[in-house]
Order: structure tokens, then sequence, then C-alpha cells
């Protein structure tokens, strides 16, 4: 169980809190089972090998979620933005007011858990709860969304912040999407439509920048692949920026990822 320091909120494997930025953590080498110093003497002894179901991994690339067929967006995704858009579109503070911990937990759990036929989430009281389940699972991804193997995630930064002129950091952005990983690119696309519709809702009040702010750290990756509490810092504003950039890009731009077959996938 090497000890080190947690740069993204993950859950622990043994209380199932999160744990923090910043904070202490310890790993096992054999199962990477991750989980607070203080859980320690409550850890198994002994590696438990992982089910043989088709549960989904409690963390993985985004890839190992999607569907074989395109466009390759996660069911999980797909279910938490239509549940939100049924019914959360007139709910103030839209995905910056938490929802109740224990509850997102719980759901994420479940969901990861049942694979591919989801429980209807229809029956989850508050919509915040949903907002943070599809929050808490693009966070407990290995890579952010933006990320990817060998995929141009730097240019990011550098496109959306250094590039004065608008349609040449358009058009540098539209290029850096285009070469994300296909279940990255495709699922990128699914969520900037649909917060382009939640920074249109009055009732919301979250606008391009509210939500650039919450989903900054959460979509785009960081300057450099272990980064420094200090790097982390330094990172924020421009991952929010990143965003923003990404939400002013017209939406039949991300519509072209989508697919325009595939109309049943992107609520109305």
């Amino acid at each position: 169980f090497p000890p080190l320091q947690v740069i993204r909120p993950e859950p622990c494997g043994v209380c199932g809190s999160r744990i923090r930025f910043g904070k202490a953590a310890i790993k096992c080498c054999q199962c990477q089972l991750l989980l607070h110093t203080k859980c320690r003497g409550q850890c198994p002894s002994l590696c438990v090998p992982r089910p043989h179901h088709h549960a989904w991994p409690r963390e993985g690339v985004l890839a190992d979620f999607a569907p074989s067929t395109p466009p390759l967006v996660p069911t999980l995704v797909v279910q938490c933005v239509t549940e939100v858009e049924t019914r959360g579109l007139t709910e103030t503070g839209l995905y910056r007011v938490p929802g109740a911990e224990q509850l997102v937990r719980e759901w994420k759990r479940k969901l990861l858990r049942a694979g591919g036929t989801l429980p209807a989430l229809s029956s989850v009281t508050d919509i915040h709860v949903v907002c943070g389940v599809l929050k808490d699972f693009l966070r407990g991804l290995k890579e952010p969304l933006g990320e990817g193997t060998a995929s141009p995630l730097m240019l990011l930064p550098g496109a959306a912040t250094d590039i004065s002129d608008d349609a040449a950091s358009d058009t540098a952005l539209c290029h850096v999407v285009s070469k994300l990983p296909p279940a990255n690119r495709d699922t990128l696309a699914f969520l900037m439509l649909h917060l382009l519709r939640v920074s249109q809702s009055p009732d919301c009040k979250m606008d391009v920048l509210n939500l650039s702010r919450v989903f900054g750290p959460t979509l785009v990756g960081h300057s450099s692949a272990n980064p420094t509490p200090l790097a982390i810092m330094e990172d924020t504003p421009r991952q929010c920026k990143v965003v923003a950039r990404l939400l002013s890009l017209p939406p039949s731009f991300w519509r072209g990822f989508v697919g325009t077959e595939q109309e049943n996938l992107v609520p109305t």
C-alpha cells in the first residue's frame, strides 16, 4: 500500500466517501484499491478478484462504458441527461447546487453495477442528485473526457487562451475535438449540446461562465501528466476558459458527431 496524494477526487474503496483533492490516500499495488489512510484497518487482507458479470467497472476510460455502435455515448450519461432535461430545466443552480452526497454515491454505485440496463432515475426525487451522479461519473474516469491516449489534449488550453483571433481559436478547437478518441468526442458533443440547453434556460440561472466553472476541471485535463497541487491550481482558470470556448462553438458542429440519424439520442 504505497502512500500517495490525491489529485482528482475519487471514492474510497472501503467506506465509499470521496477522498478529496490534496488528501493522503493509499492504493493496493495488486488490485489498485484506493482508500483513506484511516480505512486501512478495515481493508481485507487479501485482494478480492472482480466478479465476472456484466456490470461496468468502477472506474475506467470512457470507452469502457460506451456502446459498440455510434454515437459512442454511455447509457449512464444519456439517461442522466435525459432525466435532467425532462424535469430539471426549471431548477435554479443546476449542476452548481450539490445533491445529497450519500444518495449520489448510492445511485452511482447502483448504475455502475447495473451495466447496460439501468434502473429508472425517475424515482430520484431531487434532480440535483442526478446531476451529482453525472458529475461524479465523469470525475471518476481514469482520464478526463477531453483527454485520451495520444490525443492532443494539451492543445486545448493553448487554442482557447493563447489565440487572440476568435475564428482561429474556434478552428483550432474544432481540430482538437475531432482528434479525440471517438467515445470521448461523441460524449463531449452530447454534453455540450445539453449544457447549451441548460445555459439557455432562464430558470436555471446557469450561464456559460457558471457552467464552465463547474465542468472545467472535470472535462479538461492538466498541462502535465503528473501535475503538482500548484500546477492544478494554475490550470483551473484555463480549464474553465476551454469549456467556455467549447460552449461557444455552433451547435451544428456538435450535432455532426452525435449524428442526425440519432435524433432519439439527444433530448429535444
